[in-house]
């Protein structure tokens, strides 16, 4: 028996700025079957505050504590260590970084989905602390998303490439697929890994990196950046593959 759940956002619960159909009844379904739910993103572009209002808008309830993000993690983690950093993000997520960010001698890069920001420059600078021997953390490595306009754009993936490429550096991933950040929300539902589950529709990132941090299940669903032929390209592959978040809910109750 699944004892708890976590959820991508972008492309599983809603898909640019609508949400997928049936997905605010799945969830409340979940919580029905007393079945505590966490939000577990790679949104990178968007705080913590925006993306709470965002869900709440399209009829999502959750408590403030059950969105966990790449930013948070970040925070717990350059609090633990003692690092200030240098932020290469996208303005809007900077209040979620509010005294950890942009010190006068920065010991960590941090770098998130930037968008129309990642410029030259912006990119150099960042290389050149990290040459230095600043230490270097990505808080998502996703290859693409599924964009408000209804198609693929790209993630901050390839420009952590780029860096590492640049700096000979391996950056440390925040958030998904890093097993830390599952068994983060894991813990705050107080739920096993084996007995929880995960739904989202990167195959990647949501689905194979769930299942290699310990996780039961792990649904795919076809939408927001589901692609044909998705399911063969995880590893591990998906425990099962559903049209939707409704269909994923519906398995996992079964």
């Amino acid at each position: 028996m699944v004892k708890g759940v976590l959820l991508d956002l972008s492309g599983v619960l809603y898909e640019g700025n609508w949400p997928v159909a049936g997905a605010a009844t799945a969830v409340a379904r979940l919580r029905e079957a007393g079945l505590p739910v966490r939000f577990v993103t790679n949104s990178t572009r968007s705080p913590h505050r925006k993306l709470l209002a965002k869900l709440r808008g399209m009829g999502f309830e959750l408590a403030d504590e059950e969105l966990f993000t790449p930013a948070r993690a970040a925070c717990d983690l350059l609090a633990g260590k003692g690092l200030a950093a240098h932020l290469l993000i996208h303005p809007d997520l900077a209040e979620d970084f509010k005294g950890h960010g942009d010190a006068e001698a920065p010991g960590a890069v941090v770098v998130g989905d930037a968008g129309e920001y990642f410029t030259y420059d912006a990119l150099n600078a960042a290389f050149r602390l990290l040459a230095d021997g600043a230490e270097f953390y990505a808080l998502a490595s996703n290859r693409n998303f599924f964009d408000a306009d209804g198609a693929l754009s790209i993630d901050v993936g390839a420009f952590v490439a780029a860096l590492e490429y640049a700096s000979e550096q391996r950056a440390e991933v925040l958030g998904k697929p890093a097993k830390a950040f599952f068994l983060a929300a894991l813990d705050d539902m107080g739920v096993a890994p084996e007995d929880a589950a995960m739904v989202g529709d990167d195959v990647e990132a949501d689905v194979a990196g769930a299942l290699r941090a310990g996780v039961g299940r792990a649904v795919l669903v076809r939408t927001g950046k589901y692609r044909i032929g998705d399911e063969g390209r995880g590893d591990p592959a998906p425990s099962h593959v559903a049209d939707d978040l409704a269909e994923a809910v519906a398995w996992l109750s079964s």
